[in-house]
């Protein structure tokens, strides 16, 4: 009965995610062009913010229940999984073309905060240092997104439409109402699949790189799916580059200050994960920013090194 109790909540879980990120995005969207915020603001900010919430509330519960293994393998994992998986589905699917001057930035901050994590975590833990430069690394990037959005005003020069209030405040709740459906559709689904899991005898670092990391990643995934449905590229990429430098300079650093303390990390993250992480990220951004564009083959690759990277999780257990 409660096996039967979880699976129709993970279920429901699901559902809550999709249909919770069809929403937000047609609000966020709206939003936008309504206030004329480029859309690849929104996707890098309000929108990244809002889908890493679950990652953000699962990693700090873990955290605070001392499961760092947990902790760490939910924030990592889900970059993994929304390069891996996520964004080279994007790649596949869509003709991706990105400005270097818009892109540069935030790509740049992915790559650092990959590497950052990887080597201040050599030690078996991650160093108050480490902490403090990926809150830097946070600090900067939310501070690059704010500045851009005022240039990209200024130079737009066009005269804003006047709002219709009424529609702006239906798609503000509706905003607040899919991310909150987002949240807790993600809580849902983690916590009984990982009852599900643990009746399966799967270890937590295995559950944390893969179950959990993928259902908290759904968000991204539902937005991401949305966008290739509405030929909306850059918030999709933008998105996923924005909630992926969250995951790595935000969650992580609470984490280690809701532990309080330098926060462990496993021997097998520090072979697997960590450089995995930071080599994905590599090959996503690297030929991006050289080719100003990303190829169906570029998304094959990372594909085919995300089913890699799970099946060596999966092996070595």
């Amino acid at each position: 009965m409660e096996t039967f109790l979880c699976i129709l909540l993970f279920v429901v879980g699901i559902g809550l995610v999709i249909k919770g990120g069809d929403v937000f995005v047609d609000a966020a969207s709206w939003i936008a062009k309504a206030l004329n915020i480029p859309t690849f603001i929104i996707g890098a900010t309000i929108v990244s913010l809002a889908t890493t919430m679950p990652e953000m509330i699962v990693s700090a519960f873990a955290a605070a229940d001392g499961k760092t293994d947990m902790a760490i393998g939910n924030a990592v994992g889900s970059v993994i999984a929304n390069i891996g998986l996520i964004m080279a589905i994007a790649m596949v699917a869509m003709n991706i073309v990105c400005s270097r001057k818009k892109y540069m930035v935030p790509m740049v901050l992915l790559i650092a905060a990959s590497g950052v994590l990887y080597v201040s975590s050599l030690s078996g833990s991650l160093s108050v240092l480490g902490s403090v430069v990926l809150g830097i690394i946070f600090i900067s990037f939310m501070s690059y997104n704010v500045v851009s959005a005022k240039s990209e005003a200024k130079e737009s020069g066009e005269k804003k439409e006047e709002l219709d209030k009424k529609k702006l405040g239906i798609n503000i709740v509706l905003f607040l109402v899919g991310a909150a459906a987002i949240v807790l559709g993600s809580r849902l689904m983690v916590d009984n699949g990982s009852k599900i899991a643990d009746i399966l005898g799967i270890p937590e670092r295995i559950v944390a790189v893969t179950l959990i990391a993928v259902g908290t990643s759904l968000p991204e995934l539902v937005t991401t799916v949305t966008a290739i449905i509405k030929k909306e590229s850059a918030l999709s990429i933008g998105n996923i580059i924005g909630a992926n430098i969250i995951d790595l300079s935000l969650i992580l650093p609470i984490c280690s200050i809701v532990s309080g303390q330098c926060l462990p990390v496993a021997a097998q993250s520090i072979r697997l994960d960590l450089p995995v992480c930071l080599a994905l990220c590599v090959v996503a951004v690297v030929p991006i920013l050289l080719r100003e564009k990303a190829s169906k083959l570029q998304g094959g690759v990372l594909l085919v090194c995300y089913a890699a990277y799970l099946g060596v999780s999966i092996f070595t257990m």
